[in-house]
C-alpha cells in the first residue's frame, strides 16, 4: 500500500484540526446564543460540557485515524471485527461531510460577499432597516450568491489541490494566524469602547440565577457541534500524524484553539453591543444587520468593519479546506484517485449539489421541508448538526468502548501512544455508558425540540 501523507509539523496537525472546528459558528452561533442564555453562567457551563463531552469524542475520532491511517469509512472497515458492520456509518459520516457542504458554502458565501462589500463601502451609511434588506437582497440574489459560492469551491478545492502540505497545511497555518491577529485586534478595540465596561460584566462574570434548562442544554448542544465530531472531519487528521504525541494532549491543545476563537469573539461582541446600546442575543441577525450598524457609528467603522469580515471569511474557509480535504482523501482511499482528478471531479460535483441551498432563497423558496419559514439551509442544517453529528459521535464512544467494536484496549492503547497526557483508563465506564446517555440526550431533544417543542419542559 502506498504510504500515507503526513503533515509537515506537529503545529501544522494542530492548527488545520482547529481549524475545521473554528467556523463562523465560533464567532455568529456562539455570540447571539450567549447572549440569549445569561452571558458568563452559560459560559461556565459550556466550557465544562466541552469537557465531559467533546474532549472524549474528540480523542476517539482522532484514534480512530490514526490507528487506521485512513479516511473515517476505510478506518472502521480496518478496525471493526470482522463480519461487523460499523463501515456503514463510516461512509454515512463521509456523506455527512458532503451534506455540510451543500449548505456551508452558502453560508462561506455570505461572509465573502460582506467582506467584498464592506472593502467597496456598500455597508457605510445604511440605516437598520436598510442593513437589514441589504442583507435580503443579498441571498435571495440568484446571480451573486451562485459566484460567491463557486468562488468559495474554488479557492477550497484549489488549496486541497496543492497537496496535503503545499496546500492544506501552509495555508490553514496562514489562515489561522491571521485570524488570531484580527481576534486580538478586535478584541482590544471593543474593550476599550466607551461604555462597554457593561458588556465585559454580562460576559465575565457569572450570574448562575439568569441561567434556565435551555441554557443548560444550549450550552451542551454548542460545545458538541462546535467541534464537529461526529462525521470524521478530525479522524482525517489523525490519518495524517504520527505517533510521537499521545492523542488526549492534541485534543485538548485543539479543544482549547477552538475554545479561544470562541471565547475572543464574546469579547469582540458584547463590549461593542454594550457600548452602542444592541441586544447582542438578537439571534442569527446579529452579524450580518446588528454589527454592521455598530461599524457605520464607530470611528473609523469601514476599517474595522473590513477586518471583522475578513475574521468571517478566514472562520469559514478553514472549516471549508478542512471538509474539502476529508472529501478529498475519502476518494483518494477509496477508489484510488488521483489528487488532481479528485479536486476537480468533487469541485464540481459540490458546486453543483450547493446550488438547491443557493435556490432556496429564491427560485425555491416555497420548498418548506420542515415547516412555514424554513428552507433547504435548514433542512441540511438539521441532519448534520441535530443527527448526524450526535449519531456519529454515539457511534464513536460504543465503537470505542465496547468489546464489539474496536474495543476498549485498543481504543486506550492507539491513544496513549507517545509522549505526553495520557488518556484516563477508569473512564471506560463513563465513556461506554455514560457518555453515550448524553449524546442520545442531545440528540433526541434536538429532535422533540424541531419537531414537537411543546412536550419539552424547557
Amino acid at each position: 500500500m502506498q504510504q500515507r501523507e503526513q503533515l509537515a509539523t506537529r503545529l501544522g496537525f494542530l492548527l488545520v484540526s482547529a481549524g475545521c472546528a473554528v467556523g463562523i459558528g465560533n464567532i455568529w452561533r456562539f455570540g447571539f446564543i450567549t447572549g440569549q442564555y445569561g452571558g458568563a453562567a452559560f459560559v461556565v457551563i459550556y466550557l465544562i460540557f466541552l469537557a465531559i463531552l467533546g474532549f472524549p469524542v474528540m480523542v476517539m475520532e482522532f484514534s480512530i485515524g490514526r490507528a487506521a491511517q485512513r479516511n473515517l469509512a476505510g478506518a472502521m472497515t480496518a478496525l471493526e471485527p470482522k463480519g461487523s458492520k460499523w463501515h456503514v456509518y463510516g461512509h454515512t459520516g463521509i456523506l455527512g461531510n458532503l451534506i455540510l457542504m451543500m449548505f456551508y458554502t452558502t453560508i462561506a458565501g455570505w461572509t465573502l460577499a460582506y467582506l467584498y462589500h464592506s472593502t467597496a463601502g456598500h455597508l457605510m451609511g445604511k440605516t437598520p432597516d436598510e442593513l437589514g434588506a441589504f442583507f435580503g437582497g443579498l441571498i435571495t440574489n440568484l446571480n451573486e450568491m451562485t459566484l460567491w459560492v463557486f468562488l468559495v469551491v474554488l479557492i477550497g478545492y484549489l488549496v486541497c489541490g496543492l497537496g496535503l502540505k503545499a496546500g492544506v497545511e501552509r495555508v490553514t497555518k496562514g489562515m489561522m494566524g491571521g485570524l488570531f491577529v484580527i481576534l486580538i485586534v478586535l478584541a482590544v478595540r471593543a474593550v476599550t469602547l466607551p461604555g462597554a465596561a457593561a458588556g465585559i460584566d454580562f460576559y465575565l462574570r457569572p450570574d448562575f440565577a439568569k441561567l434556565s434548562g435551555a441554557g443548560v442544554y444550549a450550552a451542551m448542544s454548542q460545545a458538541f457541534f462546535t467541534l464537529s465530531l461526529g462525521i470524521g472531519s478530525m479522524a482525517i487528521f489523525g490519518s495524517y500524524i504520527n505517533k510521537q504525541r499521545s492523542l488526549a494532549g492534541e485534543s485538548a491543545r485543539v479543544i482549547g484553539i477552538d475554545t479561544f476563537v470562541a471565547l475572543m469573539a464574546g469579547l469582540i461582541i458584547f463590549p461593542t453591543a454594550a457600548a452602542f446600546g444592541v441586544d447582542a442575543g438578537a439571534g442569527p441577525g446579529l452579524v450580518f444587520i446588528t454589527l454592521p450598524n455598530i461599524f457605520n457609528e464607530m470611528a473609523g467603522g469601514a476599517i474595522w468593519s473590513f477586518l471583522f469580515f475578513l475574521l468571517l471569511v478566514l472562520a469559514a474557509m478553514t472549516t471549508a479546506v478542512a471538509v474539502f480535504e476529508n472529501l478529498t482523501a475519502y476518494a483518494m482511499d477509496q477508489w484510488g484517485w488521483s489528487r488532481k482528478k479528485t479536486v476537480v471531479v468533487e469541485g464540481i460535483a459540490v458546486f453543483l449539489l450547493s446550488m438547491p441551498c443557493v435556490l432556496g432563497f429564491n427560485l425555491w423558496s416555497s420548498i418548506q421541508p420542515l415547516g412555514e419559514g424554513s428552507g433547504i439551509l435548514d433542512l441540511l442544517d438539521f441532519i448534520v448538526s441535530f443527527l448526524l453529528l450526535p449519531i456519529g459521535s454515539l457511534v464513536f464512544a460504543l465503537f470505542c468502548a465496547h468489546k464489539y467494536g474496536w474495543g476498549w484496549d485498543n481504543f486506550l492503547k492507539e491513544a496513549n501512544e507517545g509522549e505526553g497526557t495520557k488518556f484516563p483508563a477508569g473512564l471506560r465506564f463513563y465513556c461506554g455508558t455514560i457518555l453515550p446517555l448524553i449524546i442520545g440526550f442531545v440528540l433526541v431533544v434536538g429532535i422533540l425540540e424541531k419537531f414537537w417543542p411543546n412536550v419539552l419542559p424547557f
